[in-house]
C-alpha cells in the first residue's frame, strides 16, 4: 500500500467517503443536462423537469428516512429543517401550476432510484446512509451553485426555488461540519464503511442516469 492510500486508509470516515466518491461526484457535475441547466440553455421547462424528478427521489429518500426514525444510526442523521419535498411542493406549485401533479411524472430512471432507496432502507438500514449523504450533502454544497444560476438565468428567487434554500439549518458550514461528525462517529467497521462507499457511488449512477434521461428529453 502506498503512503498515499495509507494516508487516505486512515483518515476520518468522513474524507475516506469523499475522496472515494470524488470521481463520480465530479462525473455528475459535468453531465450535459447540468451544464444546460447553468448556462441557461435548459430553459424554465428543463429546470421543471428537474424539479418534478427530485419531488419523487426525495419523496422516496424522506419515506424511508421517516421509517427508520428510531435506528440508533440512521436516526441521528434525520436533522430537521433538511426535508425538501414541502418546498418541492412550493416549488411546483409555482412552476406548473396547481395541477402540477399531472405533469411532474417520474420518469424510469427516477422510479429505479426510488425502488433502489427503498429497497437499501428495507433491507440494509445503513446502507440508506449512503443515499442520504449523497442528496443532501450535495444539495447544500454544489446545489447552491445552482441556486445562483436559477436568480441569474432564469429569474427564480424564493418562489421557485426554495429547494435549494437551507436556512433553516444555519450556517451551512456548521452543518457540514456536524454531518462529517455524524458519519465519523457512526461506529462502523472498516468492511461497512467500504460497502457504504460502494452504496454512495451506485447513488451517484443514479444521479447520472436521471440527468441523462433529462437531457434526452429535452
Amino acid at each position: 500500500m502506498t503512503a498515499a492510500l495509507r494516508q487516505i486508509d486512515q483518515a476520518p470516515f468522513s474524507q475516506q467517503l469523499r475522496e472515494a466518491t470524488r470521481e463520480a461526484h465530479e462525473r455528475a457535475e459535468r453531465s450535459a443536462f447540468v451544464a444546460k441547466l447553468l448556462d441557461g440553455s435548459a430553459g424554465l421547462s428543463g429546470y421543471a423537469a428537474l424539479a418534478a424528478q427530485h419531488f419523487h427521489i426525495y419523496s422516496a429518500l424522506e419515506e424511508a428516512g421517516r421509517s427508520l426514525a428510531d435506528h440508533p444510526v440512521v436516526g441521528r442523521f434525520l436533522i430537521t429543517g433538511l426535508d425538501r419535498v414541502p418546498a418541492l411542493t412550493a416549488d411546483l406549485e409555482f412552476l406548473l401550476g396547481p395541477r402540477w401533479r399531472d405533469a411532474a411524472v417520474a420518469r424510469p430512471a427516477t422510479v429505479a432510484y426510488c425502488e433502489r432507496i427503498a429497497e437499501v432502507a428495507r433491507t440494509w438500514p445503513d446502507g440508506f446512509v449512503a443515499h442520504h449523504y449523497t442528496r443532501y450533502l450535495g444539495d447544500i454544497s454544489g446545489g447552491q451553485v445552482i441556486r445562483s444560476r436559477l436568480r441569474t438565468r432564469y429569474d427564480i428567487d424564493g418562489a421557485g426555488a426554495r429547494f435549494y434554500d437551507f436556512s433553516a439549518l444555519g450556517s451551512p458550514a456548521a452543518f457540514r461540519r456536524r454531518y462529517r461528525e455524524l458519519l465519523d462517529t457512526a461506529g462502523w467497521d472498516p468492511a461497512e464503511r467500504e460497502r457504504i462507499i460502494a452504496e454512495a457511488r451506485v447513488a451517484f449512477r443514479h444521479n447520472e442516469a436521471v440527468f441523462a434521461e433529462l437531457d434526452r428529453a429535452a
